[in-house]
């Protein structure tokens, strides 16, 4: 058996040592105060990323925590001047309780102890150390997946635009003019709907000879349901008195319009541009009831009804009904119809006419109204007419129904009026 001097043995052991032992170390020492002179007192937490040391020593990221107690720091670090790649320490200050503040260290390799200042890295430092390496998106985990599950823009979106999300998740903008709405779907158009109009008292064109049945009409009624014509006063029936299609009226043969009849006819219109969204929908009985009787001789009010504020809008129509019954044999009466400051209507009644009705229409336009006035007695023959105001009703309006007698001993009574607006 051959025998070793036991020289060899100590010989191996301190060639193998390096190849056993950790990475190269670098201490941190100091004395640490606050700035009213006191010492500090706390905890300092010390992070980093993987790196290679200089020795070829893998170091995993990860974090230590040490005591820093009456101001004493002593902490043994890796150096990281280098390493590969170069990276930085981040130190956190820990004190009563809380975080004080951070800063980043850079430990070089020294034989010798180091202070903070040695190790210290101004902000500017920092900046001139990146090296602007670029991370790929699948380099950062959950974030592809974090990407794709937000909607993404298409091809259509534009800045300064209302955003729609389409069927297949992308966001669009809306395209449109810049006074149009925008609907659920993600359609846009006009906003509100359109502001419909009517034409009440139209003469439709054609000769009343006893002969012509066939009649037109200014435009053509929409819907055709809206359609009402009258002679003489008398609402015609349709199939029974007259048949229409389009803007054309002809009458039956059994109802032939006659030398000296009146023809009117109202009707509504299709809606023209973009109208306003209207507060009151469906018709509404604005003033009805009794009026009063009076035996003046000077004209004066028998009946009012007042339109609030804010009930009327452009594209309404406001119907009124009337109806008077003069009572006595010595006086003839008159009768007149107020729509704000404008007089509709008056009419001249002799002493035999018992009862009279009336009728008038308003088609509230954007600024103003275009009004209609129709009325006929026992004895008092029909009349009709077409006329405008220019009264202001967006601050509201009064309908005033007024009367006088020609001479006094008799009694002209305002048996009842209906004030009906509709939309």
């Amino acid at each position: 058996m051959k025998m070793f001097p036991r020289s060899f043995f100590a010989t191996v052991v301190l060639l193998a040592a390096p190849a056993w032992g950790g990475p190269p170390l670098t201490t941190v020492q100091d004395v640490l105060y606050k700035a009213d002179g006191t010492r500090f007192n706390g905890t300092l937490t010390i992070s980093w990323t993987s790196f290679e040391a200089s020795d070829l020593s893998s170091i995993a990221t990860h974090s230590i925590t040490t005591k820093v107690v009456d101001g004493n720091l002593y902490v043994q670090l890796v150096p990281t001047t280098s390493s590969t790649p170069a990276v930085f320490y981040s130190v956190t200050y820990n004190s009563d309780g809380r975080i004080q503040f951070s800063e980043t260290w850079s430990v070089p390799d020294s034989p010798l102890p180091l202070r903070l200042r040695d190790v210290r890295v101004s902000p500017s430092a920092l900046a001139a150390n990146d090296s602007g390496t670029t991370v790929q998106e699948s380099d950062v985990i959950g974030l592809v997946s974090d990407l794709g599950a937000r909607p993404i823009k298409g091809p259509g979106f534009a800045a300064s635009r209302v955003a729609v999300v389409d069927s297949t998740g992308v966001l669009e903008s809306v395209s449109g003019t810049t006074s149009d709405c925008v609907h659920v779907d993600g359609s846009s158009g006009p906003c509100g709907g359109q502001a419909p109009s009517f034409l009440d008292g139209d003469s439709p064109s054609g000769i009343v000879d006893g002969s012509n049945t066939v009649f037109t009409l200014s435009a053509t009624p929409n819907p055709p349901t809206s359609l009402a014509v009258y002679r003489n006063g008398l609402l015609q029936k349709v199939t029974q008195d007259y048949t229409f299609g389009g803007n054309t009226v002809q009458f039956t043969a059994a109802s032939t319009p006659q030398p000296g009849d009146t023809l009117l006819a109202s009707y509504r219109l299709t809606g023209t541009g973009s109208g306003t969204a209207q507060m009151f929908p469906a018709p509404q009985v604005l003033c009805s009831g009794t009026g009063a009787a009076t035996a003046s001789t000077t004209l004066g009010s028998m009946g009012l009804c007042s339109i609030p504020a804010g009930v009327l809008l452009p594209g309404d129509r406001v119907n009124v009904r009337f109806d008077l019954s003069h009572q006595g044999t010595v006086s003839g009466f008159s009768f007149e119809v107020h729509w704000g400051a404008t007089v509709v209507g008056h009419r001249d009644a002799a002493v035999s006419d018992t009862f009279v009705t009336g009728r008038a229409d308003a088609g509230i336009l954007a600024s103003g109204s275009q009004l209609s006035f129709q009325s006929w007695g026992a004895v008092l023959p029909f009349t009709a007419g077409v006329s405008s105001a220019g009264d202001a009703y967006a601050t509201g309006l009064t309908v005033d129904f007024q009367g006088k007698l020609a001479q006094a001993g008799d009694t002209l009574t305002l048996v009842s009026y209906t004030v009906v607006r509709l939309p």
